[in-house]
């Protein structure tokens, strides 16, 4: 997915616990994600897991050797006299740290049929192993820990990505065959929530990560430092757009309307011919899920959408995306609460009226471009490459997603985009100036 690296690594106040549990708890945390990925990787046969369906996307695969090779380098490369696995799944497994060596080009990564997927499973487990016996050992100094738990939000992310990444590649198979076809649905086609305006004063906030009651101490750099901020008064909407809302801005022919859309956005439409979030049928009635082929539900958020889509939907309801400072700025202090991926669905669903709630479902596009907060500096070493030389050209999301683990977000957690991506569950709130 995208985003980060650590800024504050560790998962509560260093004074509130002793070394021991400390590090209990994150081995018993590092246990728990990898075996969540070997979860979600477990619905694929060897075939599912090599598909690569665009540039954008990697194999399942691929995914699940890259994160084993993250712990291997970052965590085990650390003692000098470790030798890796394979020496030759370094080219195959870096991801984008040039500054630790070449790597494989991501477009090509569905080419590599070898090492096969029972391989790759192999190599998880031998890397785990080498894991708990350097824990064991003793041998896992602060530096390194901090690294595991930073890995671990790592693999987090990546278990997003091979969600969102498995979706794109079993819908372009003509069947539509499902992830799993035992993922719960909302039949229903009831309408969402009333739409309503929660109006907030001009402010200064201080945004930006810093521990507060309620939130981990984990942060990626791209979250620091805390810094003050003036909000304008303005209006934010109670809950995303549905797709009922969106449906009537097709219908009403947004996607053949020049003047709601930015030029670039626009020129993406005519070429790739647009006409509907990506995954709905032409009937406007029904979507791919990774359960298969659904009804649409009205009162769901609508996902899948570009930051084009997002902007032209909000300029025709006559509002516009709010900025992350206002997004943040609203969440601080609400609990991290919606639909994520430990619900098991991995598909967003109609929030509850009566509980403001601005987590889950659907990632947020706002209207601010991705770049360093005022003060902001990168990890030093190879890390700081995780993040902020990405600074360019994206748009900043917030919330977190059906396919985001919800130990995973936070009111300051930024993800990143480009304008035209589609593929990832991304819908938006509306927010409008104060009168």
């Amino acid at each position: 997915m995208t985003s980060t690296a650590a800024h504050a690594l560790h998962d509560a106040p260093a004074e509130s616990r002793s070394d021991a549990d400390s590090t209990g708890l994150l081995q018993a945390r590092y246990r728990k994600v990898r075996a969540r990925t070997a979860a979600l990787a477990a619905p694929l046969s060897p075939e599912d897991a090599m598909v690569q369906s665009m540039d954008d996307t990697s194999p399942a695969k691929w995914h699940l050797a890259h994160t084993t090779w993250f712990f291997e380098h970052f965590v085990l490369g650390r003692d000098p006299d470790y030798r890796p696995i394979n020496p030759d799944w370094h080219f195959l497994f870096n991801s984008y740290y040039q500054s630790v060596g070449p790597m494989h080009a991501r477009p090509r990564r569905g080419l590599l049929s070898r090492p096969g997927l029972e391989e790759v499973r192999l190599y998880r487990e031998e890397v785990d192993a080498c894991i708990a016996r350097a824990f064991a050992a003793g041998d896992i100094d602060e530096a390194g820990q901090q690294a595991v738990l930073l890995g671990t939000h790592h693999e987090q992310q990546h278990q997003e990505l091979l969600l969102t990444d498995i979706k794109h590649a079993l819908w372009c198979n003509p069947l539509r065959p499902p992830y799993r076809g035992d993922l719960a649905h909302d039949a229903g086609t009831g309408t969402a929530a009333p739409l309503a305006w929660q109006g907030f004063d001009e402010r200064i906030v201080e945004l930006g990560h810093a521990p507060w009651p309620g939130e981990p101490g984990f942060a990626y750099d791209n979250e620091s430092p805390p810094h003050r901020v003036l909000v304008p008064a303005h209006a934010l909407a109670s809950r995303p757009v549905s797709n009922a809302e969106f449906r009537a801005f097709i219908e009403d022919g947004g996607y053949r309307n020049v003047a709601l859309w930015m030029s670039e956005g626009w020129a993406r439409v005519q070429a790739e011919g647009w006409a509907r979030p990506l995954y709905w049928e032409p009937d406007l009635e029904h979507a791919y899920t990774l359960g298969g082929m659904r009804p649409i539900e009205a009162g769901a958020p609508v996902c899948h959408l570009s930051y084009f889509e997002a902007d032209a939907f909000a300029r025709w309801a006559g509002a516009r995306l709010p900025t992350e400072a206002e997004w943040e700025s609203a969440a601080l202090h609400l609990p991290v609460r919606g639909h994520f991926a430990d619900d098991d669905r991995f598909h967003p669903r109609a929030a509850p009226a009566e509980s403001p709630q601005l987590f889950g479902d659907v990632w947020e596009w706002t209207s601010t471009a991705y770049g360093p907060y005022p003060g902001f500096r990168p990890l030093p070493g190879s890390l700081g490459e995780y993040n902020g030389k990405f600074m360019c050209g994206q748009w900043v999301l917030r919330g977190g997603s059906c396919a985001t683990p919800r130990d995973h977000v936070r009111a300051s957690y930024r993800n990143f985009f480009y304008p035209p991506d589609r593929w990832q569950f991304s819908g938006l709130r509306l927010a409008k100036d104060a009168p």
